[in-house]
């Protein structure tokens, strides 16, 4: 056995020998001279160990070939597109919003050139980031004034450290709400440095609650928006408005925390309504904060909209600097916002409007064209069948509202976890279709396909 195995381990090429091969020559281009050679070695020591166990020693090209598949493969991006077939339009593990052209062609030009960050062009002297935004914020809010932060849980978090720093910070028991990610509301709290003072009871909170528990040491009264959960039945909450002419009979500045705030009345896209940025600043709110990635569709951030003395405050505070956002996604930011202008062309230019508003017929009539092209791909094992299904918008907005949608229901004839088994094949392609496995079918919900050709492609050349 031993004798047999000396002369296969002597037939190896050499890492020189596999060097020189024209496959090495493109190696070394994309990848650099050390990276190769050690891309080399290691094939050629998965080759000694085969050879030890019988296989024929490999020739130096497919040696240098498994050499440059191995780097290949080592320096795909971890963040790989997907096709986003859940049915949840704002997947939080998915990135949430897609963001427009316009955004991305910003964030582009931000990327490639030096830009006006902190600098006043025109007065040829230091200038503020926010400047970028502040304004078309105003504009959009009815906002006297405005900031941004990199998401809204640190909106919150600056407004509350700012505003109530060692103060009471009075709340509603069915207001404390938890998010993904560990985000607790009195955690929050905690750590901003304010006391949390719990008023009413979880289901039902009355006026009387709040003005009984304002006090000298009241630093702010919050009002959150229960975005990812709903109270149902033998409830009472007391609205903006009403909240908010109580805290200011005490001179206290009222906070709403909207979570996935929308710009938009979302109900003339057939969606069930939110309360909007416009229509809580109307209410009478002092500061009201928001998220830029779920509902508005842009990059994450945290924005702020109020009062100009309260903002100021706010901006004063040394966190601020700690939570700004970088040129990249304040380019994006100023033009998702920009887009808020034209409000008739708005579903048209923001992809998650534009996934929200299409029709059940539209989305059907897309299944229709694909069905025969999934039925070819994934084989005689499993039949498919266009089907009916309902979206959600997902990120904790609106969390009982689902969006009639279409997609394909795909069923194994046998069982044996061949779904689970079709689910990986499909997560396994170069770009990963990721549905949802429901009811013994596993789910593709169309709504959010947006480049069919692409889809059609990737299931009939990729799937094996």
């Amino acid at each position: 056995m031993a004798e047999s195995v000396a002369p296969r381990l002597r037939n190896l090429p050499s890492v020189d020998v596999v060097l020189k091969t024209e496959i090495a020559d493109v190696l070394r281009g994309q990848y650099g001279r050390m990276a190769a050679t050690d891309a080399i070695r290691a094939e050629l020591e998965e080759a000694r160990a085969a050879c030890r166990a019988g296989a024929e020693p490999p020739e130096a090209e497919d040696v240098a070939i498994k050499a440059l598949r191995r780097l290949d493969t080592a320096n795909k991006t971890s963040l790989r597109p997907v096709f986003n077939l859940t049915g949840t339009v704002l997947h939080t593990n998915l990135g949430r919003a897609v963001l427009a052209e316009a955004a991305i062609e910003a964030a582009t030009i931000a990327m490639r050139e030096a830009v006006a960050l902190e600098f006043d062009v025109a007065a040829g002297e230091r200038g503020e980031r926010d400047d970028h935004v502040r304004a078309l914020l105003c504009e959009l809010t009815g906002a006297e004034d405005a900031t941004l932060v990199n998401n809204n849980a640190a909106a919150v978090l600056l407004v509350l450290n700012s505003l109530a720093l060692g103060r009471d910070a009075i709340v509603s028991r069915g207001e404390l709400i938890e998010i993904g990610g560990s985000f607790r509301m009195p955690d929050i709290m905690a750590r901003a440095g304010t006391k949390l003072v719990e008023v009413g009871t979880t289901n039902r909170t009355h006026p009387r609650d709040y003005a009984d528990a304002i006090g000298p040491e009241t630093g702010l009264v919050l009002k959150v928006h229960t975005s990812n959960y709903r109270i149902q039945g033998f409830t009472a909450e007391v609205d903006a408005s009403e909240l908010a002419d109580i805290a200011h009979k005490a001179n206290v500045p009222l906070v709403h925390d909207l979570g996935s705030g929308t710009l938009v009345d979302l109900s003339r896209y057939g969606i069930e309504k939110e309360p909007t940025v416009h229509d809580t600043v109307l209410a009478g709110t002092d500061i009201v904060t928001f998220s830029g990635d779920k509902l508005l569709g842009g990059p994450q951030a945290g924005y702020i909209a109020g009062k100009r003395e309260l903002i100021a405050r706010i901006n004063k505070n040394p966190l601020k600097r700690a939570l700004r956002v970088d040129k990249i996604r304040l380019a994006a930011i100023e033009a998702t916002l920009k887009l808020y202008r034209d409000p008739d062309r708005l579903a048209e230019r923001l992809p998650t409007l534009r996934f929200l508003a299409r029709t059940q017929e539209e989305i059907a009539a897309q299944a229709r064209r694909v069905l025969d092209h999934v039925t070819r791909a994934i084989g005689p094992d499993f039949a498919v069948e266009i089907c009916a299904c309902n979206s959600q918008i997902g990120s904790g907005a609106l969390p009982l509202a689902t969006i009639p949608s279409a997609g394909l229901a795909i069923r194994a004839y046998t069982r044996g976890g061949m779904l689970e088994k079709l689910s990986a094949r499909l997560r396994a392609l170069p770009v990963p279709v990721i549905g949802r496995i429901e009811d013994d079918a596993l789910r593709l919900d169309l709504r959010c396909l947006a480049d069919e050709e692409a889809f059609m492609v990737e299931m009939a050349e990729g799937i094996t």
